[in-house]
């Protein structure tokens, strides 16, 4: 019987989309819950990741994983029978590797610093001015995505892919699903679809229910 894959990661957090890929590919796998935010969480995590944070993939083969964007494309790369991921002959094969890489870098990377501002400011007022100012980066590289593609179903064309459940993660966090749905409308109806999809509704409603800071 083949080892399981291990994902380090929590509710909420970026090891959904992961763990939502691999519930879609039908691979066995276990949750390791880290909170990686907080420092116990972010102490246990240095075993594991040096940069002390979540999403880490253990593969089978027990070889390590970091970068959530780095897991995703590799598991829709190595399952290619699930469908996730354009193949890298298909010719939407570059705009699946561009946002992929842009939503890692220009957005999920902001989260670092809004976890924790103080990170960057000291003072409160300094730390709420980093808050706006990156709740409006996040909105503008929506708005930017959201003029240079035209979505099918789903944000590539008619099947669920890893970007879809990327996106549908990350546009829960700040500045929410409310604004996100009013800078990226059309992207809004394909990742609608990824929250209502048959085999994820039960997946969602434990691994990221909308509800509390997160309802819809």
């Amino acid at each position: 019987m083949d080892k399981p894959f291990t994902v380090y990661g929590a509710k909420g957090s970026g090891s959904v989309a992961v763990e939502a890929a691999l519930t879609l590919i039908g691979a066995s796998y276990q949750v390791v819950e880290r909170i990686a935010w907080e420092e116990e969480g972010a102490r246990a995590m240095a075993a594991v990741n040096p940069m002390r944070q979540v999403p880490a993939l253990v593969l089978p083969t027990g070889e390590l994983m970091t970068e959530s964007a780095a897991m995703l494309i590799w598991l829709a790369d190595s399952h290619p029978a699930a469908r996730l991921a354009p193949v890298p002959d298909d010719p939407r094969r570059p705009a699946f590797l561009r946002w992929m890489a842009f939503v890692s870098s220009q957005i999920y990377s902001l989260f670092w610093i809004r976890d924790d501002p103080s990170r960057l400011a000291e003072e409160d007022a300094a730390k709420a001015v980093v808050l706006d100012r990156t709740t409006e980066r996040i909105a503008a590289c929506w708005r930017a995505m959201e003029a240079q593609i035209t979505p099918g179903r789903f944000l590539l064309g008619e099947d669920l892919g890893v970007l879809d459940l990327y996106v549908a993660v990350v546009s829960r966090w700040g500045p929410r699903r409310k604004r996100f749905y009013a800078d990226a409308p059309r992207m809004a109806e394909a990742v609608r679809r990824v929250d209502t999809d048959p085999r994820l509704v039960t997946f969602w409603a434990e691994r990221f229910p909308f509800e509390g800071k997160y309802a819809d």
